[in-house]
């Protein structure tokens, strides 16, 4: 390749720089890039379809595809929308008004579930004591900036900034909707107070990401007791009856505790100002242009877009969203080939076989440790390509055309937490997909154990027919391996081959993983880019898991006759490639759980010996890392 970067001072941009010097970011995007590429592939031929599909009058033999047609269609009608104005809202916002005490509230409490901004967040997930039942989960809510890093002192500049766009948006949204100065100026005051307070309870995007911490459970009587003066246990007979459940699992102990703190009646104005905030910006992006423009400021400045989308990428955004598992359906069935998901399978297999057999050879882990790591293996689902059926709600929802888009959102939303909540006393769906077949993405479910990778990532870099075995090990095998690490991962190790939290290590050997994990975060700690520092802490689960990738692919490659190193890590770097705005790429490193991209190509190889034989790598070289810094885990 002629570039000036050499491969062993920077493998990401030996491989990338051409294509990111190139790419150009779409105004309604943060960023450009393999994942974001192929993204944008699937929209643009989904959304011909769709429009195929409705201006030749086809029938569909899906009638819940054909409610994603109804709801994309809904969502082009933009002079209905434009027409409507705040109307749709309109109900919510004089209830949440009339509210003038706490009582007042308790009153309605369960007229519907969506109706009003809660000041604590419950749904119903998979219990991870016990992975083959459901359970009530209780937490706090969301913070108006994107984590309470914000709300420190270090962050005080950031924190100005980005409330002050809030502010101004805020203001504007509340004045067209017909507040007085002072009245929006009130309003205003008491939102921000009371996203203070709830800044001060709850967790961190750090503390969230060790995901297996969240698991606290607590007897219902005690969080409906921390919960007063709010009547949550009217709430919970309102869905179960006398049937409401024993315990609850508490994510954030802190906030429950500082609940009385946050929700008062000396605080009420500040939370129906809060509440009041929320629902009307929320409600903007379904109702007029102009207001969905002028209340996507914010995430404009903070993801630094130039644009919105353009009403047929929302309308097919909106549909892919509420309508996924059918929409997921119809492009597995059209666009998927056979051969290419027996092919991968059988690569996924391969991996899941190496990585046994890398395990059982381990000179440090004992006998017991190595058989439970091995079933947690042999019990693993494969779910590829995309499932046949899908979950019944969808028959549950409805799209009238004739009603105004908001409406039509909330209704879906009522209809989905009902159906979710319904589901407490149900058995778990151990086949459920917990992705769509159009996403282009993998993953791993901790509580089902099995690994997930839908028809739409299962495209070049990632993986095609067309590319040599050694490229397709780089690409899609590692990311393979990737999933199946976080088995294994900093969480993944703390649960058991039935999805339950449960310790399976022996003691010796969970403290000398334990000194493994810290070690990859030393790895990371300090590493900086352009856009900030990294927080290795946070990131630490995704980093083992691309390691661990990595490291299983590589050991496939060792018994390849024709394996070729170099296309192997030129694949490894380009699926990385990606293009960001500033905004976006400092956004991320304070919130997302996956570090840049440009070290995650080039912080794996380093630990492995053969990125130093394939190119030659020496201490002089800047992709060099001491034998002694090298940190393989699996």
């Amino acid at each position: 390749m002629e570039n000036t970067i050499r491969v062993q001072d920077d493998l990401y941009l030996h491989v990338n720089k051409e294509a990111i010097d190139a790419a150009i970011i779409p105004d309604d995007k943060p960023a450009i890039g393999g994942f974001i590429n192929l993204s944008i592939q699937v929209e643009d031929n989904l959304t011909k379809d769709f429009n195929r599909i409705i201006k030749g009058g086809l029938q569909v033999q899906d009638p819940n595809f054909q409610k994603a047609l109804d709801l994309f269609k809904l969502v082009k009608n933009v002079k209905k929308r434009n027409s409507e104005g705040f109307k749709p809202v309109q109900k919510i916002v004089d209830k949440l008004l009339q509210f003038k005490s706490i009582a007042d509230l308790n009153r309605k409490i369960t007229d519907n579930t969506i109706t009003y901004a809660m000041p604590f967040e419950y749904w119903v997930s998979t219990d991870m004591q016990n992975s083959q039942k459901h359970c009530l989960c209780v937490a706090g809510p969301s913070t108006i900036l994107p984590d309470t890093t914000y709300y420190g002192e270090q962050m005080k500049p950031q924190h100005d900034a980005l409330m002050g766009v809030w502010t101004q948006m805020t203001a504007k949204i509340l004045k067209a909707y017909g507040f007085s100065e002072e009245e929006v100026n009130t309003h205003i005051q008491n939102a921000v107070c009371f996203d203070q307070i709830i800044a001060s309870l709850v967790l961190s995007r750090e503390q969230m990401s060790e995901y297996t911490k969240l698991y606290n459970p607590m007897p219902t009587k005690r969080v409906i007791t921390l919960l007063k003066p709010i009547k949550f246990k009217k709430v919970l007979t309102d869905f179960y009856g006398e049937n409401i459940p024993e315990q609850i699992i508490v994510y954030d102990v802190k906030f429950l505790k500082g609940f009385k703190t946050l929700f008062n009646e000396e605080n009420f104005d500040k939370y129906i100002s809060w509440a009041l905030c929320s629902k009307l910006l929320s409600a903007c992006k379904y109702l007029s242009e102009e207001l969905r423009d002028e209340s996507s400021t914010y995430q404009k400045m903070l993801s630094g877009l130039k644009d919105l989308p353009t009403i047929e990428r929302q309308a097919y955004s909106l549909a892919s969203s509420y309508f996924g598992a059918p929409i997921g359906l119809y492009y597995g069935k059209l666009y998927f080939g056979e051969k290419a998901k027996q092919d991968v399978t059988e690569m996924v297999q391969e991996i899941i076989q190496t990585y046994k057999k890398r395990i059982a050879v381990n000179e440090v882990l004992q006998e017991e440790t190595k058989q439970r790591a091995i079933k947690k293996l042999d019990t693993m689902g494969i779910k590829m390509g995309y499932p046949e059926v899908y979950d019944e709600i969808y028959d549950k929802l409805n799209v009238n055309t004739k009603a105004s888009l908001y409406t039509v959102i909330c209704e879906i939303s009522n209809t989905v937490i009902k159906h979710t909540m319904e589901k407490l006393h149900k058995p778990v769906d151990r086949d459920k997909w917990v992705m769509d077949a159009h996403v282009v993405n993998a993953c791993y479910n901790p509580t089902s154990n099995d690994i997930t990778f839908p028809a739409a990532i299962l495209q070049p870099p990632f993986y095609s027919l067309k590319q040599t075995r050694s490229e397709n090990l780089g690409g899609i095998g590692a990311v393979i391996g990737h999933e199946i690490s976080h088995a294994f991962d900093s969480n993944g190790a703390k649960i058991d081959e039935n999805g339950n939290l449960n310790n399976w290590w022996t003691k010796e050997d969970y403290k000398m993983f334990d000194k493994k994990v810290k070690a990859m975060v030393n790895q990371f700690d300090g590493l900086t880019t352009e856009h900030g520092a990294v927080n290795a802490k946070l990131t630490v689960s995704e980093n083992i898991a691309d390691n661990g990738g990595m490291a299983v692919t590589l050991d496939i490659m060792s018994t390849m006759p024709d394996a070729d190193y170099e296309k192997y890590f030129y694949n490894w770097a380009k699926i990385w490639f990606t293009k960001q705005r500033p905004q976006y790429a400092a956004l991320l490193l304070n919130i997302d759980v996956h570090g840049p991209n440009c070290l995650r190509a080039n912080i794996p190889p380093r630990n492995f010996e053969e990125w130093y034989k394939t190119f030659n790598v020496q201490k002089t070289d800047k992709m060099y890392i001491a034998p002694n810094k090298r940190v393989v885990i699996w």
